[in-house]
């Protein structure tokens, strides 16, 4: 395959927030930066000229691009972070510490204090973060102590302390903001109950606690408190808009190779994500081609094995989306919920982008391979004998009866044959009965490439459910092509996808490319019908008593109408009048044509 050139790279680019890396000619890493939205922010480099000197030479260092999609700004901000420390590229500021970003920690001991802080120490605490914002630490920190009444001394309150009765309550505890568990007034039962619902507060799942914030700020507000009302209101609106946990990084999660991996009849795509000390470190994706049509858990285990050599990986753990067997002793896990899942699932989600992207970029270098790929995809999502490299689609078109027509248009592989569509007036059939029209047109069309030996399609698609198919069913079956034609029906509402004698409809994923094409063709049908259909309609709008008139033709009566604007007003229109707009011989016509109906009533 070609090589793929930057500009072919910087279109393909998703619009998703992410992280790109810049990299030159010896694939040495230049420049790592976040976006909000990746294929924009990229694009700016090389769509405008640079006053900054050092901006203007980096551009031109340039030669490929990567990118690790992530969920939102935020976590692309962190991620940022992280590569930076990790990688330390040349066009980068330098982060010599990792000290940027505050966290929340439950601190390991008896009656466990919460507070913020910039320093991770690897005593067994609770870390949750790292947040890009301290006033979103002590809003939240402010929440949690409303509704909670923790302890914040430093006291070891160990039971054999308490007991001795070493310690007394502070103000803390006469202000109502302490139970005084170092005089053994509260139950250390009851306050780890506190602290896990404190733990789901700081994870993001805010509507039990939000719920008692919002009525204090009512009960404030009933009592005329009106600035504290306002302050809890604030506060509110920060949490709900911040997403409070991200998914970038945990540091629960140490040390610890991702892969996922999706693939089509052709390809593997590999996503690998490197975690360091709960921090993502590297993502790469790899194609494979398949030679033997290899399962997904074969790919996945050829990629971790090359993957964990080629970047000298030393993790004694994977996450996978299913048991692999990669002859180490390691450790296999594959995540079902929680903060493991996510990691995989961002995983996946940058195979997905990899994928796409690399489709994007064979339709314009490789346009061929794009084809046999999207045949062979199609062949297998539908269930066909053969790839559709030939489909028709059928669509009915009438309006309370009126001017029934039908429109049949033509693909070949994958994309329109305009020069082959084909529309249809509809012979046999009174009124709006679609399923008799359906039935005509498509008999009427098929016995026509019979009759002169032309190529019939691999695939006839009917734009409707079960009634619309057994019309076209029953065409086909009058002109014994049941068999060699292969037929199916789409529903609008649900995109349900209709074959015979089968009451089950087929559901094909949303975003396959497969249902794409369909609903191309059905679109397609639909708007190449409704034209002909309203062309149909003006057509008859235009048969009036002009069309009666002898020597009168279709462009005389379009002159006539556009400029007298009603039948009415040409019958009373003055010679010389008519004269100006269609010259004196047809003029003479139309004239003498009413004087006589007039002399006559």
């Amino acid at each position: 395959m070609q090589k793929v050139t930057l500009n072919i790279q910087i279109k393909t680019l998703p619009t998703s927030p992410g992280v790109y890396q810049y990299y030159d000619k010896d694939d040495k890493l230049l420049y790592i930066g976040k976006a909000k939205n990746l294929k924009k922010r990229v694009s700016s480099y090389f769509t405008k000229s640079h006053d900054s000197y050092r901006i203007s030479i980096l551009v031109k260092k340039i030669k490929a691009i990567r990118h690790i999609v992530v969920e939102t700004e935020t976590d692309a901000l962190l991620l940022e972070n992280n590569l930076i420390k990790k990688h330390q590229p040349r066009f980068n500021v330098m982060l010599k510490d990792d000290k940027t970003y505050p966290w929340i920690c439950i601190k390991k001991e008896r009656f466990s204090r919460i507070f913020l802080t910039r320093n991770l120490i690897k005593d067994g605490s609770e870390y949750f973060g790292p947040y890009t914002s301290v006033k979103t630490v002590h809003t939240l920190l402010d929440l949690i102590k409303g509704l909670y009444q923790l302890r914040t001394c430093t006291y070891d309150l160990s039971q054999q302390k308490i007991n001795s009765g070493k310690y007394k309550v502070c103000l803390e505890y006469h202000l109502g903001n302490c139970k005084g568990p170092c005089e053994d007034l509260q139950d250390e039962k009851e306050y780890n109950e506190n602290l896990e619902a404190i733990r789901q507060i700081v994870k993001g799942n805010f509507k039990d606690s939000l719920q008692r914030f919002r009525d204090q700020m009512i009960a404030h507000a009933e009592k005329m408190e009106f600035e504290d009302a306002q302050q809890i209101k604030e506060k509110i609106q920060i949490l709900e808009k911040y997403q409070a946990k991200s998914t970038v990084v945990n540091p629960k999660i140490s040390n610890v190779d991702v892969f996922s991996i999706i693939s089509d009849e052709s390809y593997g795509y590999v996503n690998f994500l490197q975690l360091s000390y709960g921090a993502i470190i590297r993502s790469h994706t790899t194609e494979l081609k398949k030679k033997l049509d290899e399962s997904d858990k074969e790919l996945l285990e050829i990629a971790i094995i090359e993957l964990r050599q080629r970047f000298e990986s030393k993790s004694k753990e994977l996450f996978v989306p299913f048991k692999v067997t990669v002859g180490e002793q390691i450790k296999i896990t594959v995540p079902q919920l929680g903060d493991k899942k996510k990691i995989l699932d961002l995983s996946l989600r940058n195979a997905k982008y990899y994928r796409q992207e690399r489709f994007k970029q064979i339709k314009i270098i490789d346009p061929d391979r794009h084809i046999k790929r999207l045949m062979a995809q199609m062949k297998k999502d539908l269930r066909l004998p053969e790839e559709p490299r030939h489909i028709e689609c059928f669509d009915n078109s009438n309006i309370q009866g009126t001017n029934p027509v039908a429109a049949c248009v033509v693909f070949k592989n994958g994309k329109p044959s305009k020069k082959e569509y084909r529309k249809f007036n509809i012979k046999t059939v009174e009124g709006a009965n679609d399923f008799a029209s359906m039935e005509e047109v498509v008999y009427r069309r098929y016995k026509r490439l019979s009759d002169e030996n032309q190529p019939l399609p691999q695939l006839v698609i009917v734009d409707g459910g079960k009634g619309q198919l057994s019309s076209g069913l029953k065409a086909l079956d009058d002109l014994g092509l049941r068999g060699k034609i292969t037929i199916i029906g789409i529903a609008k509402r649900l995109e349900e996808i209709y074959y015979p004698e089968d009451s089950i409809p087929l559901y094909l994923d949303k975003k396959s490319e497969s249902l794409k094409v369909i609903q191309h063709l059905r679109n397609e049908a639909h708007r190449f019908g409704i034209t002909f259909h309203r062309q149909k309609r003006s057509k008859a709008a235009l048969d009036t008593e002009l069309d009666l008139i002898p020597g009168i033709g279709e462009k005389t009566v379009i002159a006539l109408l556009k400029h007298f604007r009603s039948v009415k007003r040409i019958s009373e229109a003055l010679k010389h009048e008519l004269i100006e707009v269609i010259g004196e011989s047809r003029a003479t016509k139309v004239y003498n044509y009413y004087s006589s109906k007039k002399e006559q009533t």
